[in-house]
């Protein structure tokens, strides 16, 4: 049997990979922070396509946030898919140290100790994938989301430099980078805020969630076999 484990699985993108990773027969463990109730509600929908689903809580921008969700992993896991992700909004000199911490924590940290926990069960079996759930912000950098810029743009770094760590082993390692997706990351912004934004993309609308899903498991399934340390940019030419 086939484990994933995906991080910040109740999230608008992590809920929609663990559907898709779902139709493709992987059991999964849903990791969730605060969304309990969001996290049972999808594991029953799920485990009606005949896979089994494992919420597992935890709370990945404190240190502690890791080894409490490892704790509760009791399958070899073969892909890990780190979603979990926040994106703060202003100034730089608005964020405040705390918050700083914690964003580091939450999105290079806690992966970082995350895969290198899995990892050797993945070598051991000479297969294995890990996937992140970058951003576009990651590569091109944004004024007012300076910080998040710059763990993602970490994240992509991790990605290139892990995947060439990990393929004599038969391990691949990438990310899918996203532009502009319909989820709770965007309630920040008014409809004329989302109209202009809609504008500046040459596809000339804001992506679907299903749409990063897909690209998640087209990386994660043997279609990809060759490609590892890549960037998949699914921005619908927003650059």
């Amino acid at each position: 049997m086939k484990y994933a484990l995906i991080t910040g699985a109740s999230g608008g993108i992590g809920s929609k990979i663990a559907a898709k990773l779902a139709d493709e027969g992987w059991n999964l463990y849903l990791h969730y922070h605060r969304s309990k109730e969001k996290t049972e509600h999808l594991k029953k929908e799920l485990e009606n396509k005949g896979i089994s689903c494992l919420p597992v809580q935890g709370d990945l921008s404190t240190k502690d946030g890791v080894n409490g969700l490892l704790g509760k992993i009791t399958h070899p896991i073969q892909l890990l898919v780190l979603s979990s992700g926040t994106a703060p909004y202003g100034l730089i000199t608005d964020l405040d140290d705390e918050e700083i911490q914690a964003q580091v924590q939450l999105h290079v940290t806690s992966p970082f100790l995350l895969a290198k926990s899995l990892i050797p069960n993945m070598v051991s079996a000479k297969k294995g994938s890990i996937i992140a759930i970058t951003s576009i912000w990651g590569e091109k950098g944004a004024s007012c989301e300076v910080l998040y810029s710059m763990v993602k743009g970490g994240q992509n770094t991790f990605v290139k430099a892990l995947a060439k760590e990990l393929a004599p082993s038969g391990i691949r390692v990438n990310a899918v980078s996203p532009g502009a997706v319909d989820t709770g990351m965007l309630s920040r912004f008014t409809e004329e805020d989302l109209r202009e934004m809609a504008d500046d993309i040459p596809a000339g609308r804001i992506g679907r969630p299903e749409e990063i899903a897909d690209a998640v498991c087209f990386l994660a399934s043997e279609k990809s076999s060759y490609i590892t340390g890549h960037i998949l940019s699914v921005n619908g030419g927003w650059n």
